[in-house]
């Protein structure tokens, strides 16, 4: 059975698409999640903002436990060092080397013609191997290319350490059929893994894609969710279902793919194409009132991704009758602090013993927090990020050993004035479920934490 290899570069697509780029934690937390699903590498973005940059990449090599983390390096050999800083750290490092060979692409983006394009190609290559073991070679409008450049230029880089290789077809003209005839006739003289990254253009990603895996491609290039890209959750399930038949097959995990890739693409869709998480929430249309039944609890909780059991769900019918007796409904967002509040409650496995939280405008924030575990063991933790909160939240994974999927985060004001009360609510993924959490303080960082500890309790109580 020949095993087809993914690469993701959702990472990647993610900034050229969106106008707001996306937070610290949210670039790791789509890392970690799309390394669960079993891809084989994960390609970032080439490196713009050196100090930034670096920190990310850092934090995300060290986040990834399987796959490999692919960078471009840059076509000098300062952005070459920069981009090798970045992943150095990472379980497989890849450098990648990107370059146009289409005579269209060579002259009007680098000015080049075919010589000299094959002494960048040739320096380069040569370059990032000398930093890193694993270097791949990326031909971009491979397929407008005149076959004899495509191949000498492939074969140099083979030659001068390249591991492997990409095809990526940026015109989108071909029917599958075409593609894989290209494809086929490439693997003749490549000796290494050949990737494919193709086009949506005519609407046949998918087909193209699994044509190109029968006609010897080693691996293919996509996304969780992105227009006019290969989806990972497609071609994954051609393969699942047909890929026996062709002798291939994948290292991803099917339950995962089924299970994470609808909230993946809630994350990772430009906010241009789609509404606030939290604008989805109130278009929920969910009115409970104090004559609601527990199969209308259990129901609409569902519809906000909570299972409950019979017992939480009578639980949140309780709170429910008791908020009811001040007002005369409830909505969508009202009925999920009551899930949070009154659902899944669960002994105190972890309580939050102390912490210490700063941050300034000139470097990332700092946090150190400190739990015990069963009223005895003292667990600490230090961790930077994006802000006080999302430095904790890394303090408290790294005392505890392990990260969880932040699916959502709200914070709100319980009362007004200096001294005002803060509630956050925390919901927590671990093996597709959710596990909301509540914590409210006068101090908002305080708050967090102790619902993000509240959420961990609930997952610890229910894997015991």
């Amino acid at each position: 059975m020949r095993k087809i290899l993914f690469s993701d570069f959702t990472l990647k697509n993610i900034n050229s698409e969106r106008k707001n780029p996306l937070l610290f934690r949210e670039k790791v937390d789509i890392a970690t999640a799309v390394d669960a699903l079993g891809v084989d590498v994960i390609e970032l973005d080439a490196v713009r903002k050196f100090k930034e940059d670096r920190i990310i990449c850092k934090t995300i090599s060290a986040a990834v436990k399987n796959a490999a983390i692919a960078i471009p390096a840059g076509i000098t050999a300062e952005e070459i060092g920069e981009a090798w800083e970045c992943v150095s750290t990472a379980k497989t490092p890849v450098l990648q080397v990107i370059l146009p060979l289409s005579t269209v692409q060579m002259e009007y983006t680098f000015h080049l013609k075919a010589p000299r394009m094959m002494g960048l190609i040739e320096s380069l290559v040569k370059a990032a191997k000398e930093k890193c073991e694993n270097v791949e070679f990326v031909a971009v409008d491979a397929t407008r290319a005149e076959p004899e450049v495509l191949k000498e230029a492939l074969t140099l880089a083979v030659n001068c350490g390249a591991t492997a290789v990409t095809l990526s077809d940026d015109a989108g003209t071909l029917f599958p059929t075409e593609f894989a005839e290209f494809v086929k006739g490439v693997k003749e003289y490549v000796t290494v893994p050949v990737f494919v990254k193709v086009n949506a253009g005519l609407f046949m990603e998918t087909a193209t894609a699994f044509e190109s895996i029968k006609a010897g491609a080693d691996g293919v290039k996509a996304v969780i969710d992105a227009k006019d890209q290969l989806k990972i959750h497609r071609i994954a399930s051609v393969i699942a279902q047909k890929g026996e038949s062709f002798g291939v097959s994948t290292s991803l995990d099917p339950l995962r793919i089924r299970t994470d890739v609808r909230s993946l693409s809630a994350k990772v869709n430009t906010p241009e194409n789609e509404a606030p998480e939290e604008d989805k929430k109130e278009n929920i249309d969910i009115l409970l009132d104090g004559n609601s039944t527990i199969e209308k609890i259990s129901d609409e909780a569902l519809r906000l991704g909570y299972t409950l059991t019979e017992e939480d769900a009578g639980n949140v019918l309780r709170g429910l009758k008791r908020v009811c007796e001040k007002k005369s409904s409830v909505g969508a967002r009202e009925f999920e602090a009551l899930i949070a509040s009154y659902a899944q409650q669960a002994p105190s496995t972890y309580h939050l013993e102390t912490y210490t939280a700063t941050s300034n405008n000139h470097s990332p924030a700092v946090a150190y927090v400190e739990l015990s575990k069963g009223g005895e063991m003292r667990i600490e933790g230090t961790g930077v990020g994006d802000g006080p909160v999302d430095a904790a939240f890394s303090a408290i994974e790294q005392g505890i050993g392990y990260h969880y999927e932040l699916d959502d985060f709200q914070i709100n004001t319980v009362t007004q004035g200096k001294e005002s009360l803060g509630s956050a609510l925390i919901k927590l993924r671990n093996n597709g479920k959710l596990y909301s959490g509540n914590g409210i303080s006068t101090d908002i960082v305080g708050a967090c934490i102790r619902a993000y500890v509240n959420a961990l309790n609930k997952i610890v109580y229910d894997e015991d």
